[in-house]
C-alpha cells in the first residue's frame, strides 16, 4: 500500500502497478459506494437491469471484478517485503518494523470502516500481512505454488458453502419447513436478489441521513459487517499476498523481465482468463441471476479464474512501462501509486461525501452507468494532486503519518 521509497527506477514499476491498481478498485468500489448491498453483486439488486446495466455488470465482471483487489492484493505483499528486506539490510529488527506498520495499518483501517466507510480493506490487510511476514525467506517457485494452492482452497471452502446454501434453500422451499431455516434463505437471498423493500427502505433512510445515524449504525447492528464483507477473502488474500512477494523476488514486479516474456504472460492470462470469465459471466446472466448460480460461479468460479487476468493485467501494465518510460501521463500514475494510502482513504472521504445525506445526497439517485462519470472525476483527482505534492514532499500526506508512527520518531516529509 505504501511508497516502495524514493523514485528509484526499480520502483517505478511497482508504483504505476499500484497507481492504476488503487485507481481500478474504483470500479467496483463505486457501486457499493453509491447503491444498497447487493449491487455489488447483481444489477437486479438495486438500480435496474436494463441492457446498459447488465453491460456495465458484466464489463466490470470480466475485468475488474476481483482482480483489481487482487492487484492491490499482490502489490501489497511485495511492497511489504521491499520493507522487511530494507530493514534487514539496515540491521533493523524486521519483525518489529513489520509488526509496528501493520500494528499502525490495523487502527487507520478501523477508523475507516467505522467512521468513514464500511468497505475497507485495510484491516484484512494489517492481518494478512502479519501472516505473511513468517513465508519472507521461501523460495519463489514455492511462494508461487503456495499462493496458487491458498486460492483453490478458497475455492473449495465457497464450492462447498454453495452446496449447503443450495440445501438450505431446497429445505426452505419444502412444504410445512422450519421458519427459522425459511428465514436463513430468506436473509441470503436478500444479498443476493432483489432487496426485500423494507429492507430497501430501511437502507435508503439510512445513508440518505445524517453522519450520526450512520456512525450509530456502523457502531451498533453493523459493526460485524467491515469484518464479516472482509475475512470472507482471507485465504485467497494470502495467497494473492505471496503471489505478489514471488513477484518481486523473480524481478517480474521490478520490471526486469525481458519485454517477449511479459507479451507471453499478456497472452496467456488472457486466452485463459477472457474466455473463462465471459463464460461466467454469461452463466450467471442466463440464471436471471440466480442467488445460488451468482454465488458459485462468483466466489469459487471467479476466484479460479482471477489469477490469470490479474497476471494478464499486471504483465500489460509492466510492458506499458518498459515501452514507455519517463512519459508524463506514467509520471502521474507512478505518483497515484506512491500516495496509494493516501488515495485509496481520500477516495471513499470523496465518495462518502458525494453519495451519503450529511454530503451532497446522491445515494441510490444515480444509475450504474452513470456511476462511471464519477469515477473519472474521481481519479482526475487522484491524477491531479499526487504528482505535484510528490514532487515537493516525500511521501504522501498519510504514508508519512503511518511512516512516523510505526517508526515511532517524526521523518522527514519535504524534499
Amino acid at each position: 500500500m505504501g511508497s516502495a521509497g524514493p523514485m528509484d527506477s526499480r520502483f517505478v514499476s511497482l508504483d504505476v502497478v499500484r497507481g492504476i491498481a488503487v485507481m481500478g478498485i474504483l470500479l467496483m468500489n463505486i457501486v457499493a459506494f453509491a447503491m444498497p448491498p447487493g449491487a455489488y453483486f447483481t444489477p437486479i439488486a438495486y438500480g435496474g437491469d436494463s441492457p446498459a446495466d447488465i453491460a456495465v455488470w458484466a464489463t466490470n465482471f470480466v475485468f475488474s471484478d476481483g482482480k483489481m483487489r487482487g492487484l492491490f492484493s499482490v502489490l501489497f505483499g511485495a511492497s511489504m517485503l521491499i520493507v522487511i528486506q530494507s530493514a534487514e539490510a539496515k540491521d533493523e529488527n524486521p519483525a518489529l518494523t513489520h509488526y509496528s506498520r501493520m500494528s499502525w495499518l490495523l487502527f487507520f483501517g478501523a477508523l475507516h470502516a467505522y467512521a468513514i466507510w464500511h468497505g475497507d480493506i485495510l484491516m484484512l490487510y494489517a492481518i494478512i500481512g502479519s501472516i505473511a511476514f513468517f513465508f519472507r525467506k521461501m523460495e519463489t517457485h514455492r511462494l508461487v505454488v503456495l499462493g496458487l494452492i491458498l486460492i483453490v482452497m478458497h475455492a473449495i471452502l465457497f464450492g462447498l458453502l454453495t452446496w449447503s446454501l443450495w440445501m438450505l434453500r431446497e429445505a426452505a422451499a419444502a412444504p410445512g419447513a422450519d421458519a427459522e431455516l425459511i428465514r436463513q434463505w430468506t436473509e441470503f437471498e436478500a444479498q443476493f436478489g432483489p432487496i426485500p423493500p423494507d429492507k430497501l427502505a430501511e437502507d435508503l433512510a439510512r445513508y440518505r441521513g445524517d453522519y450520526v445515524g450512520i456512525l450509530s449504525y456502523r457502531l451498533g447492528p453493523g459493526i460485524t459487517e467491515p469484518i464479516m464483507a472482509n475475512f470472507t477473502a482471507a485465504i485467497e488474500t494470502l495467497g494473492l499476498m505471496l503471489l505478489g512477494m514471488a513477484g518481486l523476488k523473480s524481478g517480474f514486479l521490478t520490471g526486469q523481465w525481458e519485454r517477449a516474456a511479459y507479451v507471453r504472460c499478456i497472452k496467456i492470462g488472457y486466452l485463459i482468463g477472457l474466455p473463462l470469465m465471459m463464460a461466467l459471466a454469461f452463466g450467471i446472466i442466463a440464471s436471471g441471476f440466480d442467488p445460488i448460480t451468482a454465488f458459485a460461479l462468483d466466489f469459487t468460479g471467479q476466484v479460479l479464474v482471477n489469477p490469470a487476468i490479474i497476471l494478464a493485467h499486471a504483465a500489460l501494465i509492466l510492458y506499458w512501462v518498459k515501452s514507455s518510460a519517463g512519459s508524463a501521463f506514467m509520471d502521474r500514475v507512478a505518483a497515484v501509486g506512491r500516495a496509494a494510502f493516501t488515495n485509496y482513504l481520500g477516495t471513499s472521504i470523496v465518495c462518502t461525501t458525494i453519495f451519503y445525506g450529511y454530503g451532497f445526497g446522491l445515494y441510490g439517485e444515480l444509475s450504474r452507468p452513470a456511476l462511471y462519470i464519477v469515477v473519472l472525476g474521481v481519479w482526475a483527482l487522484m491524477l491531479l494532486w499526487s504528482k505535484p505534492w510528490l514532487d515537493r514532499f516525500r511521501y504522501g500526506p498519510l504514508e508519512w503519518l503511518w511512516r512516523t508512527l510505526a517508526r515511532r520518531e517524526i521523518q522527514p516529509i519535504r524534499k
